[in-house]
């Protein structure tokens, strides 16, 4: 695609109010791959404007019709997922392979699953004497991440269209351009002009003007906890709606008797993929005293595996961080772990050989890493594997809920009642027994400071909804 130096607002491309740009950049060799217009208030503004004009006409198409319109943008995304994998791989750096199958397949999926739920979904429910109305919470502000660009656009924008909500949207600006590519796709489905607004800019900017907006009726955020607690502050303070995905330090338990080498490789990929960059990533495998050194070595041999190479050469499975600032944060995480004490037994703060070009970190694992170091409390969103010893299944609890964070998990175990009954006790929004696959219709989201409300299947659905009961 071409890049727009302009703004999606209203169903069209118009000019942005100011004349600074954003520099997008490859992440395998730092080089300017395109600009973007900075967003300011007043973008903002008309874009929030233009959502409100069009949120009485959007409300009240039948849920049928806004389900045909989501079938027709999942059809126009299924028809450019080509192009949108590598989009994601040049502006975010993710190996195509891996671009291909999840950042492009997944919203493709995502996008209809809410066409289908849009036509299936309850709107209407009875209660006794009452009749219970579910309808749209009204003009949505989303505020989305670049680890998983297109995939937490469509995680938010498609529930609130099929809630019957309209939409702005402010992309992060590290990953402007399948953003666009997105807005094309929205105008090419038919969605009504204003339904869906796109204003790129800068988070302080754009976004805080955004989340500040008094036409905005909740503000979706997908990010950083620390961004997340003031946007939750703003939100507060105007008694608005507000849905945040944040951070997440996941712990990967595995229990005696479970299959070690199959826990331990999967471990290994969960956090390898996407260069680690994900959220819900499982940063701290928990392993027992007694098997704790067969552990290591696993991990030693599967992380070797992972070698940074070329994002666009499809036998490449480790690409570089988004960013110079990302890679630079996960270094020094990596010489923090050095410094508390863990043992390095891959990888370090050094650039891989011969990637000294692009933002590349060695895929780097830690042992004998105590539940105090930084690196097992903070999110360190890079390829950094640290495994922690625990003596009995009471000690493994404590470890693995001994965090800020709550998003995700996985307890492996002999047999699945003793993973269940494992995991129930763990404060986590998200466990996976056994290697569960990822499930596009289950509520994704967190415990504690991993976040409020939940994003995908029906659970994300009732979140752009409010309830109004009538009594006869």
């Amino acid at each position: 695609m071409k890049p727009h130096d302009a703004m999606f607002i209203d169903g069209g491309w118009r000019p942005a109010a100011g004349a600074e740009a954003i520099e997008v950049r490859n992440p395998a060799d730092g080089q300017v791959i395109a600009t973007v217009p900075a967003g300011t208030a007043q973008d903002v503004d008309d874009a929030v404007r233009a959502a409100r004009a069009a949120l009485p006409g959007w409300s009240a198409t039948p849920p049928a019709e806004r389900a045909a319109r989501l079938a027709a943008l999942r059809d126009r995304m299924a028809a450019r997922i080509g192009e949108i994998a590598e989009t994601v791989t040049a502006e975010l750096g993710a190996p195509l392979t891996f671009s291909t199958r999840v950042h492009a397949g997944s919203p493709v999926a995502v996008a209809g699953s809410y066409a289908e739920l849009a036509a299936s979904y309850a709107f209407e429910e009875k209660l006794g004497t009452s009749t219970v109305l579910l309808e749209p919470v009204g003009v949505v502000g989303a505020i989305t991440p670049w680890n998983y660009p297109l995939h937490q656009i469509v995680a938010k924008v498609a529930p609130a269209l099929a809630a019957g909500c309209t939409v702005v949207l402010k992309p992060a600006e590290n990953t402007p351009l399948v953003a666009q590519l997105f807005a094309e796709c929205v105008a090419a489905a038919g969605i009504p002009a204003g339904v869906f607004n796109l204003v790129t800019g800068l988070g302080p900017v754009a976004g805080q003007a955004l989340a500040e907006h008094d036409g905005v009726d909740l503000v979706s955020f997908t990010g950083s906890t620390a961004v997340g607690k003031k946007i939750g502050a703003i939100a507060g303070a105007a008694i608005k709606r507000v849905a945040l995905e944040l951070g997440g330090k996941s712990a990967n338990v595995i229990l005696p008797g479970a299959d070690l080498a199959r826990a331990v490789k999967t471990n290994v990929a969960n956090v390898m993929a996407n260069s680690g960059q994900t959220c819900s990533a499982w940063t701290r495998m928990l392993v027992h005293a007694d098997r704790y050194d067969e552990a290591v070595a696993r991990a030693a041999e599967a992380i070797a595996a992972y070698v940074p190479g070329d994002p666009t050469d499809e036998t490449t499975r480790l690409g570089p961080l988004v960013s110079a600032a990302q890679r630079d944060r996960v270094r020094g995480y990596i010489e923090r772990g050095v410094a508390e004490g863990a043992r390095l037994v891959a990888g370090g703060p050094e650039a891989p050989e011969g990637r000294e070009q692009g933002y590349y970190v060695r895929p780097t694992l830690f042992a004998d890493v105590t539940p105090d170091m930084t690196i097992a409390q903070e999110e360190i969103f890079g390829p950094v594997l640290s495994v922690l010893r625990y003596e009995d299944e009471d000690d493994a609890v404590r470890i693995a809920n001994g965090t800020v964070y709550g998003l995700a998990g996985g307890v492996w175990a002999a047999d699945e009642e003793t993973a269940v009954a494992f995991a129930r006790r763990l404060e986590t929004g998200q466990v996976d027994i056994n290697g569960g696959k990822f499930n596009l219709l289950a509520p994704f989201g967190g415990y504690k400071q991993s976040g409020v409300g939940r994003e995908l299947g029906p659970h994300g659905l009732a979140e752009y909804l409010q309830t109004k009961s009538l009594q006869f």
